[in-house]
């Protein structure tokens, strides 16, 4: 049986694997033709286009891993199915219940890769990429107004004009009030980087209000404590769903704590949670193919059926995240329901073929 299940288990990694670096190459090669549009801005040459590349490979493996196992699964069950291996396991003693039980340990091997690369690889890689991208073309981080960035740290609000790539932070304005409401001062400064957990912010002019009266300061530097973290900062440069759950669960805290709205980075976070779970879902919901009759098509229409359910699954992923957001549905139920879908889909078609 070790045998058995070790060959099953194997039978079915390795088209994954292959399907997985096919999607990559091509995902890569398409990354490839839109950055050799900017070639020559700054000092955005060929080999910070190859950096740029692959240092985006991580991003597109935990985007695709779930697609590639339903392909890989679909051509294993449909190989499996036209060299009649199926049916000399079941007769030796393997239910489609042992047999799903045996493949989803494959499926769970790549649930775990997949949070490790979307968790621990891909909001380093992904945030060194813009930061290569965007310090080779002499830009600056996009920000959200024209004026800049707006932050509100407790009774204070923040101005920051431009953050850089590393995230240091240039022409800073912080307009503190006290708990009425009334602005109390307004500090100005030309740089600010983050260094032994705080704040240091350069050439600053203070202006200070003080019932009737009104004065000026200026200092060299000084240390500001904020509750804002160069982490915060990610959100800039990496999209919610490829930053890490730890900065994603300190972000949305920090936004809680400011009375700010949540909804999109926790349907991210669940979204980090839930997502890796699709590679069992999909090796469940592939199974059933391998039983159909062999007149209802081979393992090249099978790898065909894989490639458009996939495409769905993922444009079901999408479609519920952005309608969540624009309902406010709970963040749990958009990350969960496309896989939730496929699960039960796939457990019908199991127990229905397992009592034929």
């Amino acid at each position: 049986m070790k045998i058995l299940n070790r060959y099953l288990n194997l039978e079915l990694a390795i088209p994954i694997f292959w399907v997985m670096i096919g999607i990559i190459g091509i995902l890569s090669f398409f990354d490839f033709i839109q950055e050799i549009n900017d070639l020559g801005k700054g000092t955005y040459n060929m080999l910070t286009i190859f950096s740029y590349v692959a240092l985006s490979i991580p991003g597109h493996v935990y985007e695709i891993v779930p697609i590639a196992v339903l392909i890989g699964s679909m051509y294993t069950m449909g190989q499996l199915s036209e060299n009649s291996e199926l049916t000399v396991i079941r007769s030796s003693g393997f239910s489609i219940k042992r047999i799903a039980y045996t493949l989803s340990l494959t499926g769970l091997f790549f649930t775990l890769f997949t949070f490790a690369v979307g968790d621990l690889v891909t909001p380093v890689t992904e945030k060194k990429a813009q930061q290569i991208k965007i310090t080779s073309k002499d830009a600056i981080v996009s920000q959200e107004f024209k004026s800049g960035l707006w932050i509100k740290d407790n009774n204070s609000f923040i101005n920051i004009e431009h953050v850089l790539p590393d995230s240091s932070l240039s022409e800073i304005h912080i307009y503190e009030f006290d708990k009425t409401f009334r602005l109390r001062t307004i500090t100005n400064a030309k740089k600010g980087s983050f260094k032994n957990s705080e704040w240091k912010l350069d050439d600053i002019n203070q202006t200070i209000f003080d019932k009737d009266k009104v004065s000026t300061n200026s200092l060299k530097s000084a240390i500001w404590k904020s509750l804002i973290k160069p982490e915060m900062m990610n959100v800039l440069l990496v999209s919610p769903e490829k930053m890490s759950s730890i900065n994603l669960i300190n972000f949305i805290k920090y936004l809680k704590n400011n009375k700010q709205k949540v909804t999109r980075y926790e349907v991210a976070l669940w979204g980090k949670l839930i997502y890796p779970l699709a590679s069992i879902v999909m090796v469940l919901f592939a199974i059933p193919f391998g039983f159909f009759q062999e007149r209802s098509g081979g393992k090249n229409l099978k790898i065909f059926l894989g490639i458009l359910i996939g495409i769905f699954y993922q444009i079901m992923n999408s479609s519920f995240r952005y309608i969540g957001l624009l309902n406010d549905w709970q963040p749990l139920a958009c990350a969960i329901i496309p896989t939730l879908i496929f699960f039960s889909v796939g457990m019908v078609m199991i127990y229905k073929i397992e009592h034929q």
